[in-house]
């Protein structure tokens, strides 16, 4: 990509430099990660002062697309997902209404024993077995998501069903289940090193840890979920009227 503006133009030259940076950001030598030339050194490339080339910046990481760092440079942000907490669906789902494309680096089902926890929600005895659905999902470039799913033994669920297909759609039409109130906790923790690993991030790294309680229209419980996304990748918006 030539690095280049148009000092004749009548275009301003700061919406030049703008769209010139908003393309430079999509090549693969930026995107998800990567740090701009120094910024005295692409002023001088194309020919303007530090402050036209900041107004282009500074409306950039107003969007969350760059991210300035003191005494580092300024990186292009990693892509990031927002859902919204008011329209909770199966992440599948989720990610095709918004025409998002991510990759399963993992999908695993496994019966394991029910813990303390688990077993309080499911009413069901501690130690009994029930179907765990683990799942690291992201983009081509790498996870930013892991996912275990546990469900009540009522659901009838075996571990062999198709689950590239959503799951929600597998509960209402193969098992007749509805997945209808979730109750979610949402906190900020530092990353383990089995979550690091699985993330593949360092050990301490900020991460999203959402819990999410699922019972069907009669408040039975059906699914216990638990994800853990890479802080700087996801977001969760929410809305509320007064």
């Amino acid at each position: 990509m030539e690095l280049k503006i148009n000092h004749n133009s009548p275009l301003p030259l700061h919406a030049q430099v703008e769209s010139l940076l908003r393309k430079m950001i999509e090549l693969p030598d930026y995107k998800n990660g990567g740090f701009l030339p120094r910024e005295l050194d692409l002023a001088k490339r194309l020919g303007i002062s530090r402050n036209t080339l900041r107004q282009a910046t500074n409306k950039l990481e107003y969007e969350g697309l760059l991210i300035r760092k003191k005494g580092v440079g300024t990186k292009v942000a990693e892509k990031r997902i927002t859902t919204n907490l008011d329209n909770w669906q199966s992440f599948t789902q989720e990610m095709s209404d918004k025409g998002v494309e991510f990759v399963n680096f993992l999908r695993e089902a496994k019966w394991v024993k029910a813990n303390e926890k688990i077993a309080g929600f499911f009413n069901i005895q501690v130690d009994e077995k029930i179907l765990c659905l683990s799942r690291l999902r992201g983009f081509i470039d790498g996870p930013f998501v892991y996912f275990e799913s546990y469900f009540h033994p009522r659901i009838g669920l075996t571990g062999k069903e198709d689950f590239k297909k959503p799951l929600y759609s597998i509960l209402e039409n193969e098992y007749n289940v509805v997945p209808s109130i979730s109750k979610e906790e949402i906190k900020a923790k530092l990353a383990s090193k089995i979550t690091a690993d699985r993330l593949q991030i360092k050990q301490g790294d900020p991460v999203l840890v959402r819990e999410r309680f699922v019972s069907d229209p009669g408040e039975r419980p059906l699914e216990y979920n638990i994800g853990f996304y890479i802080a700087e990748k996801f977001t969760y918006s929410i809305t509320i009227t007064r």
